[in-house]
């Protein structure tokens, strides 16, 4: 059965919509997938509801705690996942994980708070975990950086909206 036959997408169609309706949960669930691994971004729904009068803060904390969570999902995975799921699950390419090792051989530990760049944010989590990095540092410091690009983008929206 193909992944992507009329079933899948049947099932698919109704959460697509349901994250497309501006709202908190939708922000959290939206920015949660969108630090798994799974190709989205959330950006553009916490602009859209910044937009529409939210309110910023609970905006911000709303998609740092989400996309946080996210993050901590990717670092279970390294933790505790085999290659099995690395490579055939989430499709991390070897290329992928030895891109974020680059990460952590040049800048440490601290390199997790750029966990929310693409393309290497969320291999550099699947590592803190594959290194058994220490959670609770992990979690602070992917929250800290997480939670900087979702204030600038939040600041940058009211301030062009203004």
């Amino acid at each position: 059965m193909d992944l992507f036959d009329n079933g899948f997408l049947t099932h698919l169609s109704p959460l697509l919509n349901w994250l497309q309706q501006p709202g908190y949960p939708a922000l959290f669930a939206l920015s949660f997938l969108a630090s798994t691994l799974v190709p989205l971004g959330s950006e553009w729904l916490l602009v859209l509801m910044l937009v529409r009068g939210y309110d910023p803060a609970v905006c911000v904390v709303t998609a740092t705690t989400g996309n946080s969570l996210g993050a901590c999902t990717t670092w279970l995975v390294g933790r505790y996942g085999g290659d099995w799921l690395l490579a055939r699950l989430f499709r991390i390419s070897e290329q992928q994980r030895q891109r974020a090792e680059a990460w952590y051989q040049q800048y440490g530990i601290l390199s997790l708070l750029f966990s929310w760049l693409p393309l290497v944010g969320d291999p550099l989590c699947l590592v803190g975990g594959l290194l058994k990095i220490r959670f609770s540092t992990f979690l602070l410091l992917v929250a800290t950086g997480k939670l900087a690009r979702y204030a600038a983008v939040a600041w940058l929206t009211l301030k062009m909206a203004a």
